[in-house]
């Protein structure tokens, strides 16, 4: 597993190095899929730089990434968000994050966010707790309605789930905002600095989210779909919640009543 995560780490570092280099350039070619989310040169080269990669040391494993996939069959998936938080890249806005987690089973077993503005590099191994730069980090314990309850939410108009119901019930009692990246997001909730995520996403949800679901639980938060089960990070998922544990099961009850 050290092997592993060091091996994502290098990916991480590469990526961070090309998400700078484009993001300073203002060339970064963007075009937009058929969901009408944008996709820059930056994000190709980063996911097919990871299947090079993956097949160069690990050639059995496959790749699920945001924007190409080497569709191999294997237990063992290495599931990637080249550049999680595009709109706001192409935008001059830096608050994107590269994403990767090794999926085994289904499950998250490694994980790295790197946050190349800030030079944060967000790491887990199954079992082990979750780090920011080698510091160890946790989640925080503040409850629904007391001060400082801050959510991260989304909606857009394709997704699954219209969350605009939950906002409308949840502000009485949390701040609720949108960084522009969920896996940026995510790491806001296992570092201490906001108590959670909801994220209506389904299709290609698992490569911005399965290493924000290991990082956030060895952080000491919990992760579950919309609706409080628990979901395979190998395929699309059915939306997700992202908390400090405190205020899942608000959250979730919140989720049922409303979608």
């Amino acid at each position: 597993m050290d092997e592993y995560l060091e091996f994502a780490k290098e990916i991480a570092d590469y990526a961070g190095k090309i998400m700078k280099e484009y993001f300073y350039s203002n060339q970064k070619n963007t075009t937009y899929k058929s969901d009408r989310t944008p996709v820059t040169i930056a994000d190709e080269k980063i996911n097919q730089y990871l299947i090079k990669k993956v097949k160069e040391k690990y050639p059995t494993h496959s790749v699920l990434g945001e924007e190409a996939s080497n569709k191999q069959q294997s237990k063992y998936a290495w599931v990637c968000d080249p550049l999680d938080g595009t709109a706001s890249f192409v935008r001059g806005v830096p608050i994107a994050v590269f994403s990767l987690a090794l999926v085994i089973d289904g499950n998250p077993e490694i994980g790295v966010v790197y946050d190349p503005f800030l030079d944060n590099m967000y790491t887990a191994i199954k079992g082990q707790g979750a780090y920011c730069n080698n510091k160890e980090i946790h989640v925080n314990n503040i409850d629904y309605k007391e001060l400082g309850c801050s959510i991260d939410c989304y909606m857009w108009h394709s997704a699954k789930y219209d969350t605009l119901e939950i906002i409308r019930d949840i502000r009485a009692g949390a701040k609720t905002f949108e960084t522009g990246s969920v896996a940026h997001g995510s790491m806001l909730v296992a570092s201490g600095k906001i108590s959670a995520v909801i994220f209506p996403g389904s299709e290609h949800a698992n490569c911005d989210l399965a290493a924000s679901k290991l990082i956030v639980e060895e952080a000491g938060g919990k992760v579950t779909d919309l609706f409080g089960k628990n979901q395979r990070f190998d395929r699309d998922l059915n939306g997700a919640i992202l908390s400090n544990g405190t205020i899942h099961e608000k959250l979730v009850s919140v989720a049922k009543k409303v979608l």
